[in-house]
């Protein structure tokens, strides 16, 4: 929801830091992966409860998120293969983070990150799969421009799961209620992309059958 006004405000940074890796001769699968590797520290992290280093990592991966697509751009070097690595890491990412909280404190959190993960199989596989059937009828991606994918708006994007990143961090003791709500945020979202697809692609269709 939040992604199409925050993007206006992220880009210009982010561009300024592609041209300086640019220089340096730094591609952007590099980073996508260097970024996937310091994320990744989030879950021992986070699993020994050492929150503010956590979020540190977190906080980096989202920003090497948002470089190596500038840096594709910056380069003219976009490619399928990127945008697929890109978006495939981003979700293993997405779902180590849940798990970090999880084994934080398995009493308290377990459930609530159960919940959260299987929310997050729903945003994702109708991201997916909608992304799937739009390049197969050449839908455009009017709103995301700076996206490697095709995707319908949502309540919960990438804005929306930083900042949920960034809450569960700053008052761990409440994650299990911050999970539920942001997975029920999710799961909305899950519900309109599904029902948004399907009108979309069911228009689609009919516009063909009428040429």
């Amino acid at each position: 929801m939040l992604d199409r006004w925050s993007t206006q405000w992220v880009q210009p940074p982010l561009a300024w830091l592609a041209t300086r890796l640019a220089r340096h001769r730094v591609n952007p699968d590099q980073v996508t992966l260097a970024g996937f590797v310091i994320g990744m520290l989030a879950l021992p992290l986070l699993a020994m409860e050492a929150y503010a280093a956590a979020l540190v990592v977190i906080l980096l991966n989202r920003l090497a998120d948002g470089v190596d697509g500038a840096l594709a751009r910056h380069t003219r070097t976009n490619s399928d293969a990127g945008g697929f690595l890109d978006i495939g890491l981003d979700f293993v990412f997405y779902a180590t983070v849940v798990l970090g909280f999880a084994l934080a404190d398995p009493g308290a959190n377990a459930m609530a990150a159960t919940l959260l993960l299987v929310a997050f199989v729903g945003t994702g596989s109708s991201f997916l799969a909608f992304a799937i059937m739009a390049a197969k009828h050449g839908l455009e991606r009017p709103h995301f421009t700076h996206k490697a994918f095709f995707y319908l708006d949502g309540l919960t994007e990438g804005t929306e799961t930083i900042l949920a990143f960034v809450a569960f961090c700053l008052w761990p003791e409440h994650f299990p209620v911050l999970a539920i709500i942001f997975a029920a945020a999710c799961i909305i979202t899950t519900m309109t992309r599904l029902w948004g697809g399907y009108r979309t692609l069911r228009h689609r269709e009919s516009e063909k059958d009428k040429t």
